[in-house]
């Protein structure tokens, strides 16, 4: 088959503009190297949908993140998605942090961030009790918020193939050759043939993007690791809790989840290899310092998982999103490193007016889909509700993961989804199952019992994230 397009890498970004061109009578296909969706920078970042203030005016972050926490709100409504506008703060500990502060300010005010206000000591204090002393005042800015980053990429790679994108998973590009007006692409799944390319492969999109003849810009990789704390932290902020910024990010924060838990990090760490995601003893010490400088009141004692993500951060200072000027017909959308969660849903409109200004039809569809199938989160319904969902399906009255409280019917339902489930961190990613305090303990083997029973496979060869990581290797007996 040969499609109009296809979109190489499918994170967050990859999959909105997926969904946005299913809104077309366009064949396209997204393009995955993993076995799943969401398995990069997607999987691993603060989860935070950023007010907007910090980025430079007149920069694409700016415009960007800024449109995309606009619209954030009602793609999340419609894809079924967790997110809360609970708001940030930037905090000072001394007049030099102040005077950043007010240049932060100032930033929103050219940004068109609504809203923002500097605070005393004593406001920052009404609003977060927990905060250090040593707080002299802060940046408010309420229209932040926090969001699954992984639950909305998968939610929109899900809406886009309801609405007829061809996802492939397992495809990793090995070459592009550009014939006559095609696109030829060797990928390990076979030959794939297009019209246009749409490079959204993060980490490696100047990889991609040389590949297929243009070597205009680079992507540096930067760690941040992370500490997670148990639900009973949740409570200790109410809001996004930011340090001053500096030329490495955004520093350390203290921010609450969408689902209860407490969020501590990350560092920033310039590397080389684009698959290191370990977490080192010094990098998580360097968070826990962060955070507690902070809110002195962080239990560490609480922290049930650590893990690290990488920033795709380009050589040119901002997101790189436009026409190749090198190679005709190829889109590279690159270098989305903070604030690119939260512009992503505008990162997708943008790429949409490049395409118009492009010789490619788009003819909108009769039979679009904007919502996605309902997902039932019996942990967060009320009695009367469950009740009504047990009496559907007796499998939601079966509970599986006992800290989460996640049910046989929302496991069984996330397996048979377009995007369905194959493996235990894909189970995980999609309903929270085995991301509790005891980290799959209780309810791993229940888990492979229940994938290996929907997709009629033997246990042994239930993976935990594809590939050759196997649970199980045999029979004892």
């Amino acid at each position: 088959m040969i499609y109009d397009i296809s979109i190489i890498g499918a994170g967050v970004t990859g999959s909105l503009i997926a969904r946005q061109l299913s809104k077309y009578n366009l064949k396209v296909c997204l393009l995955e190297k993993e076995s799943d969706v969401a398995m990069g920078t997607s999987k691993a970042n603060s989860a935070i949908v950023h007010a907007g203030y910090d980025a430079k005016p007149g920069s694409l972050k700016a415009k960007l993140n800024v449109r995309g926490n606009e619209m954030m709100g009602d793609i999340a409504k419609e894809l079924y998605v967790p997110f809360k506008r609970i708001g940030s703060f930037v905090i000072a500990f001394d007049e030099d942090d102040m005077e950043q502060i007010k240049t932060l300010y100032d930033y929103g005010i050219k940004n068109n961030v609504p809203d923002m206000k500097i605070l005393t000591k004593e406001e920052v204090r009404e609003m977060e009790p927990n905060m250090s002393d040593e707080v002299i005042g802060a940046l408010h800015a309420p229209t932040a918020g926090i969001v699954c980053p992984y639950e909305l990429t998968l939610a929109a790679a899900e809406n886009a193939v309801d609405n007829g994108v061809e996802l492939i998973l397992d495809c990793a590009i090995k070459d592009i050759n550009k014939v006559d007006d095609k696109f030829e692409l060797d990928t390990t799944r076979g030959k794939i043939v297009s019209k246009y390319v749409i490079n959204a492969a993060g980490l490696f999109s100047d990889d991609i993007s040389a590949m297929a003849g243009d070597d205009s810009f680079k992507i540096n990789p930067r760690k941040g690791e992370y500490l997670l704390l148990d639900k009973r932290q949740g409570n200790v902020v109410n809001k996004v809790i930011f340090q001053p910024p500096t030329v490495m990010g955004k520093g350390i924060l203290v921010t609450p989840t969408v689902d209860g838990n407490l969020l501590l990090g990350p560092t920033a760490e310039n590397i080389f290899d684009k698959d290191d995601i370990s977490t080192t003893s010094i990098g998580l010490d360097t968070v826990i310092k962060g955070a507690v400088k902070s809110i002195p009141s962080v239990n560490t004692r609480d922290v049930i998982t650590s893990f690290a993500g990488l920033r795709a951060s380009s050589s040119v200072g901002d997101f790189v999103i436009e026409k190749s000027q090198k190679v005709d017909g190829l889109i590279n959308v690159a270098g989305i490193e903070s604030p690119g969660l939260s512009a992503a849903p505008a990162i997708s409109e943008y790429v949409m007016e490049i395409l118009k200004s492009m010789d490619i039809e788009l003819k909108e569809k009769d039979d679009y889909i904007s919502t996605r199938k309902p997902v039932y989160r019996f942990r967060e319904m009320d009695e009367s509700e469950r009740d009504e969902l047990i009496k559907k399906d007796p499998l939601y009255g079966n509970i599986i993961c006992r800290c989460e409280t996640i049910t046989e019917g929302e496991i069984v339902d996330c397996i048979h989804r377009s995007i369905g489930a194959s493996n235990l961190d894909a189970v995980k990613r999609r309903t929270r199952a085995g991301m509790g305090r005891c980290q799959g303990g209780f309810c791993t083997p229940r888990v492979v019992d229940i994938i290996a029973r929907e997709l009629n496979i033997p246990k042994e060869q239930v993976t935990k994230m594809g590939g050759k990581s196997k649970v199980l290797v045999g029979k004892t007996k």
